[in-house]
């Protein structure tokens, strides 16, 4: 039986990388054979469940994750016990934040998620030795504000209707992050999480989802299932730029 830290004798990539599909996309994809190698006497693979999580806020940050398939949902508590879902991330997106100590979100599977998950020690460690991995780590940090501040506009400026397209755009572009955008796919969230994402009523979400429907923008099959025809016609609803 192969065991996890064995070597490809071709590429001296670790037997338990080479067929990791999200390997080159990750944090991974920086990292030399060696380098890898490393990572993987140290890393442990975790199933988790829908609904389960992962990392709760507050919780002390000892092992960072790589997404290797799956949806993820990041959310912040308030004092008072309201929630705010912030933020999803896919495969092959980076979880946890090194350099810090403690975690100041939480995140939940949402679909069955597969981690790759080793310590954040590590991982400080290599990136101090290795200038490609500090750079990729510096990269995802950006995209992350990027991302928080394409947000903000969203919930911000965009109608419902709006609101609602710009989600299942994000969804078709990221769900599937091997063959590009989705024409396809489950929505990884219910519609109360859906509502909770875009700051609007579970109400408001059916009806947009309805009416995205009805204009054929959209399909729906099971309530759940969404099918694209036209993914640039999505974005125009979704004021997107294309």
């Amino acid at each position: 039986m192969t065991q996890p830290n064995q070597k490809n004798s071709h590429s001296e990539i670790p037997i338990a990388c080479v067929a990791c599909h999200a390997r080159e996309g990750g944090i991974c994809g920086t990292l030399s054979p060696s380098q890898l190698a490393q990572v993987v006497r140290k890393t442990a693979r975790r199933r988790v469940q829908p609904q389960i999580e992962i990392i709760g806020q507050g919780d002390g940050i000892e092992h960072c994750a790589a997404i290797v398939r799956g949806v993820v949902k990041l959310s912040k508590m308030l004092a008072d016990g309201r929630q705010q879902i912030v933020g999803l991330q896919f495969a092959p997106d980076f979880l946890g934040t090194p350099f810090l100590r403690e975690c100041s979100l939480s995140a939940e599977a949402v679909t069955n998620v597969d981690l790759c998950v080793f310590p954040r020690a590590l991982i400080e460690r290599l990136a101090a030795e290795a200038p490609d991995l500090q750079r990729r780590l510096h990269v995802e940090t950006l995209k992350k504000l990027c991302a928080a501040r394409d947000w903000m506009l969203t919930l911000g400026r965009k109608t419902a209707k709006e609101r609602v397209a710009n989600f299942l755009y994000l969804v078709a572009t990221r769900i599937n992050f091997e063959d590009g955008p989705a024409r396809e796919f489950d929505l990884p969230l219910s519609r109360a999480d859906i509502a909770d994402y875009l700051g609007l009523t579970i109400e408001t979400v059916s009806r947009q989802i309805t009416r995205l429907r009805k204009e054929g923008v959209i399909r729906v099959e099971n309530r759940r299932r969404i099918i694209v025809p036209d993914i640039r016609r999505l974005m125009k609803n979704a004021s997107i730029d294309s």
